[in-house]
């Protein structure tokens, strides 16, 4: 396992140090609108954030590498301060971890988008309308209690959130070096499994062989009736946040997949929101119990996915009504920011860096609100991701001085 890019001797693991919130908006970098020139961010009406911009240290991230649209583990690991580069994890291992299963070293994990097929075999809707939590469920119990396990392999399969699920073979000699069947657009069928790695074709076989059982198996559904499998992986653990920082860390997210990636670094997973207002209540709950919080809105990232401004602005709306109830715990370091971009405009995952703001009696404030704009003439300047967890520790007083 490669070493973190902060040098073990400058973390500070005495009980002096400040506590940390790291509030993750997904998705939060967006594009102007061609007919204000404004973002998402910029068009929202955020009282809250703007106040606390005017005494925050701004500036914008670069989740990856620039040109890089990252998903969203590899946008949480950069901000977590793991190198993204250099600790690859699928997409299969998180959303695994997310729902709580038991992972084992050697465990094959995709994480699958329910969808809509048409009479030919063509994607129409490669989320499927985004069906319920509840209708996800009855599907995928469907799909589980008809499927046949390859002989000497063991398949499971648990639902996720609404068109989400995840897939799991266990058994000797599976290998994770597979193509993705999701081809990332309609019109086209999915892709089949693909071994990319020589030794990576029995497992693209096996895959293959589950993913057309489910097929067979939703053929009657009206709506449900297509399968797509992404993000491959098999499972191996990684340096946790205590071993590496001396932080005791808790993450509190709605989402599956998010509670995996906390989980993939070793934080606790306690209490799970019902809704985004219960992220503040379960603050105000642990908040005496940990170091470091780490809190998690998805909205911003599906309204920009579904292409839709209005809506990602009113996400956005909604994030800065938590702000003051964030405030009450009266948080020492604060930091705001999203682990991407996804432009209402562009309707996906961009490469465009991420507006950030640090909260903390060591800030130097340069702006009058929270946005691209302002962001971008920020003192923190454009910095790579992974690099956001030592200005953390720094502003919490947990980094020691470099050198003599």
């Amino acid at each position: 396992m490669p070493e973190l890019h902060i040098p073990d001797s400058l973390v500070e693991r005495g009980a002096g140090g400040k506590k940390i919130i790291l509030f993750v908006l997904d998705g939060l970098g967006g594009l102007p609108h061609p007919g204000t020139g404004l973002t998402e961010l910029e068009t929202a009406q955020t009282p809250n954030l703007d106040a606390l911009a005017e005494r925050s240290s701004l500036g914008m991230l670069t989740p990856v590498s620039p040109g890089i649209a990252p998903g969203s583990g590899p946008g949480h690991l950069s901000l977590f301060g793991y190198d993204p580069l250099r600790f690859v994890i699928g997409r299969g291992a998180l959303s695994a971890l997310g729902v709580g299963f038991d992972l084992r070293a050697g465990d094959l994990a995709a994480r699958l988008n329910l969808a809509t097929l048409d009479g030919d075999g063509r994607i129409l809707d490669r989320r499927a309308g985004r069906p319920s939590d509840a209708e996800g469920r009855r599907i995928v119990e469907k799909a589980r209690t008809a499927l046949v396990p390859p002989e000497g392999i063991e398949v499971f399969l648990q639902h996720e959130k609404e068109h989400r699920a995840v897939l799991i073979l266990r058994g000797p000699g599976l290998e994770a070096e597979l193509g993705d069947t999701d081809p990332q657009e309609t019109g086209v069928p999915p892709l089949p499994v693909k071994a990319l790695a020589p030794g990576s074709e029995r497992s693209a076989s096996l895959m293959q062989g589950v993913l057309d059982q489910i097929l067979e198996i939703l053929a009657d559904e009206e709506v449900v009736n297509g399968i797509l499998a992404r993000g491959f992986a098999a499972y191996e653990g990684y340096p946790s946040f205590h071993e590496r920082y001396g932080l005791n860390a808790l993450a509190i997210a709605q989402y599956p997949m998010y509670r995996g990636v906390a989980r993939l670094v070793g934080m606790d997973v306690k209490d799970i929101p019902g809704n985004p207002s219960e992220l503040v209540e379960l603050l105000r709950k642990h908040y005496q119990d940990y170091d470091f919080f780490f809190l998690h809105f998805k909205y911003t990232d599906s309204r920009g996915e579904d292409g839709d401004f209005e809506a990602k602005m009113r996400a956005i709306e909604s994030v800065d009504d938590l702000i003051p109830g964030i405030l009450e715990v009266e948080p020492e370091v604060l930091v705001i920011t999203g682990d991407h971009s996804t432009p209402a405009t562009f309707k996906a995952h961009s490469w465009h860096s991420v507006p950030v703001l640090l909260a903390s009696p060591w800030a130097r404030p340069t702006g009058t609100a929270f946005g691209e704009s302002e962001c971008r003439r920020g003192d923190l300047g454009t910095f790579e991701g992974k690099h956001l967890m030592t200005l953390a520790l720094a502003h919490a007083g947990r980094l020691a001085k470099f050198g003599a």
